[in-house]
């Protein structure tokens, strides 16, 4: 079978134990020293109304472009047409 049995075995554990650092070593090293402050807090002055506010604003805000549609229709009607 195997000629030499226990030098392959730990060439397999010398070669998954490289792997395993070189994966996970850029995560070590940012759990150290990270580059963001991390999560900031929520102050009182932004609340939940104050966003639905703005989302609800937004949604109105929003103009769709009939030519864009026109196209992606033209595509969509496509789709049943396909065979696979």
């Amino acid at each position: 079978m195997v000629a030499d049995l226990p030098s392959t075995f730990v060439m397999v554990i010398l070669g998954v134990s490289t792997f395993i650092l070189v994966m996970f070593l850029p995560a070590l090293l940012e759990l150290k020293n990270p580059k963001d402050a991390g999560p900031r807090r929520i102050t009182k002055e932004a609340s939940v109304w104050k966003v639905e506010t703005n989302l609800a604003s937004m949604e109105r805000d929003v103009k769709v472009d009939q030519a864009l549609i026109k196209k992606i229709s033209e595509i969509i009607a496509v789709l049943p047409n396909l065979e696979l």
